[in-house]
């Protein structure tokens, strides 16, 4: 199992989920995607694990909770007025995906201390999984910051991180994006697992699940697909 969170939005935590997911069945596992709370998306329309599914074929899924507005999930449940997610709905859902897969993987919604209710955040949810979190970062400025305060977070509370993954690497990177390829194992003191090039996200489903292994390392899967967890992804 693995939790995946994001140092912010819009860093391409789902199409790295996605990424993952492709990856980890070209390896030979069965993978089941979780997303407990999903934001920003009307009753009836595609949210995230629609596209995960579109990318990485079609494969187990379960979303807990909905709300329409583009907010935290607290924030809109309040203002919705519709029921916060509870984290006993969280383990059961993941608990009976297990079931039909080798590899459960649960997206989180923005950073890891954004509030998925009012005493619920992602942290928790990793600690009651007792799952290793993979953290998906931005390659630009103010990214060793970001990546720094979540790992040192999620250290704190006793998680494992299972590495880190540059969610959107550009074709032409700067000066900053490739020195912080560099600093960011050294000062987050884990391994770059994935580098999911820009644009990826808009790749045929075919194309994409042919590439996606290329983009994921092995480390980042759970100790029982055997990994070599010594390996260092080489960015391109």
């Amino acid at each position: 199992m693995l939790v995946v969170t994001g140092t912010s939005t819009d860093v391409g935590k789902t199409i790295t989920v996605a990424a993952l997911a492709a990856a980890a069945a070209a390896d030979g596992l069965r993978v089941a995607v979780c997303k407990p709370a999903q934001t920003g998306v009307a009753p009836g329309e595609d949210g995230d694990l629609a596209v995960v599914t579109a990318l990485a074929g079609e494969l187990p899924t379960a979303e807990i909770a909905r709300y329409p507005e583009p907010l935290a999930p607290e924030t809109a449940a309040r203002r919705a007025g519709l029921p916060y997610l509870r984290l006993d709905e969280v383990c059961e859902t993941v608990e009976h995906l297990r079931r039909e897969a080798d590899l459960v993987l649960v997206e989180g919604a923005g950073g890891i201390l954004v509030r998925l209710a009012p005493d619920l955040t992602l942290l928790d949810v990793a600690r009651a999984l007792d799952a290793p979190v993979v953290v998906v970062t931005d390659p630009g400025l103010g990214t060793l910051n970001h990546s720094e305060l979540t790992v040192d977070a999620l250290r704190a509370a006793d998680c494992e991180v299972a590495g880190l993954v540059i969610g959107s690497w550009p074709a032409a990177p700067d000066l900053a994006m490739t020195c912080n390829a560099d600093d960011l194992p050294r000062l987050c003191g884990t391994d770059i697992v994935a580098v999911v090039p820009s644009g990826a996200g808009r790749l045929d489903p075919d194309d994409f699940q042919a590439a996606a292994p290329s983009w994921v390392s092995r480390p980042c899967w759970s100790p029982a697909s055997g990994a070599d967890t010594s390996h260092q992804k080489e960015i391109p």
